[in-house]
């Protein structure tokens, strides 16, 4: 019996772009009694990066496969020694980001093959995610050690340094790209008049980050009772691999904030973009944006406060109650944003994907 486990070295999320190290233990557990005899040789091990993709039969036209394509093969980094101690490998810079939608799915693994002599071959799978952050790839890294980005809190060895400068990269490209602050304000109306104004600091976020809003009631001429946000994602399916001109949009939502809204003149919402969800991303398959979906719901007479009576309190007992009855209108408004991935690191530390496997064989 030989024991075969995996683990990940530095969590279970990676950037596109990024090493992948992974350590890979055998061991021959032998009771006392155990002779020379008991122990059990190794015939090989293997390690290769796989990204399954899978597709809604009703919602994705795939062509037929083509036999003629030849397999890639792999390098000789990609296979693993046992006598290195652990597999390490760079993950393509141009491959899709992990994503679990409606009508598609990318899915990393890490497979790896091993097989006793005379017994059948065995397959552990550790799974993981990739980001990708688009612009990487072509980001002219310094020149010179003294001024590359680093992290003054850690000691790294020679060997991460390289590895390091690239999560630094990361790091400074989205820093660069969602600290930049610009008032949008927006006039919302329907046919009847103007209801009020939307506020929004920025368009550009990071996964992870909160998107924070502000209306403002007070300047309307059509009273707003309710409305409702919601985070989505859009998820589209290109046109060459459509079922039929014109298909749907598949939506889902992340994140809502719903309030009642009458009499009232400022107020503001937060919605999370949550860690574990996939960033904006654009594939010959399938695509994905995000947006900030509005519902409105306003009266079609103009407000009307109700006061409660003035004057000394009389004998006879007083109701003070709002309507029960209002006519009202209902309208949408969509406001797309640009969501850009986290630092691998953060989102590690959140991630239910284990990064670490064993079997037996």
């Amino acid at each position: 019996m030989i024991e075969v486990s995996a683990a990940l070295l530095r969590g279970a999320v990676f950037l596109a772009g990024e090493p992948l190290e992974c350590l890979v233990t055998l061991r021959n557990p032998l009771p006392p009694d155990a002779t020379s005899a008991s122990s059990e040789m190794l015939a090989w091990a293997s390690a290769q990066i796989h990204c399954q993709f899978h597709a809604s039969e009703s919602r994705v036209a795939l062509p037929p496969s083509e036999d003629s394509r030849h397999d890639v093969q792999a390098e000789n980094e990609t296979v693993f020694v046992p006598n290195r101690d652990s597999y390490c490998e760079t993950l393509p810079v141009d491959g899709p980001p992990s994503f679990r939608g409606q009508a598609v799915k990318y899915v990393y693994k890490l497979t790896i093959g091993c097989q006793r002599v005379n017994s059948p071959i065995k397959l552990l799978r550790v799974p993981f995610r990739v980001l990708v952050l688009h612009g990487l790839k072509d980001y002219q890294c310094p020149q010179d050690e003294a001024v590359a980005p680093s992290n003054p809190f850690l000691e790294e060895e020679e060997g991460t340094k390289k590895d390091s400068r690239l999560a630094d990269l990361a790091t400074e490209l989205l820093m660069a790209a969602t600290s930049r602050r610009s008032l949008h304000l927006y006039n919302i109306s329907n046919s009847r008049g103007k209801v009020g104004t939307f506020c929004i600091f920025k368009a550009v976020y990071k996964i992870g980050e909160d998107i924070v809003g502000t209306f403002n009631f007070s300047e309307g001429d059509i009273p707003c009772l309710q409305y409702l946000v919601s985070l989505q994602t859009e998820e589209r399916i290109q046109e060459a691999f459509q079922h039929r001109r014109g298909q749907p949009v598949s939506y889902s939502t992340h994140a809502r904030h719903q309030e009642s809204c009458l009499h009232t003149s400022h107020t503001s919402f937060s919605l999370p973009i949550p860690l574990s969800s996939a960033p904006g991303f654009s594939t010959n398959i399938v695509s994905l944006k995000w947006r900030l979906h509005f519902e409105f719901v306003t009266s079609r007479e103009a407000s009307q406060r109700q006061a409660p009576p003035e004057g000394p309190p009389s004998e006879e007992a007083s109701r003070w109650s709002g309507v029960e009855q209002m006519d009202v209108d209902t309208f949408s408004w969509d406001l797309p944003i640009k969501v850009l991935p986290t630092n691998p690191l953060l989102a590690s530390s959140v991630s239910q994907v284990p990064g670490a496997n064993s079997l037996t064989i």
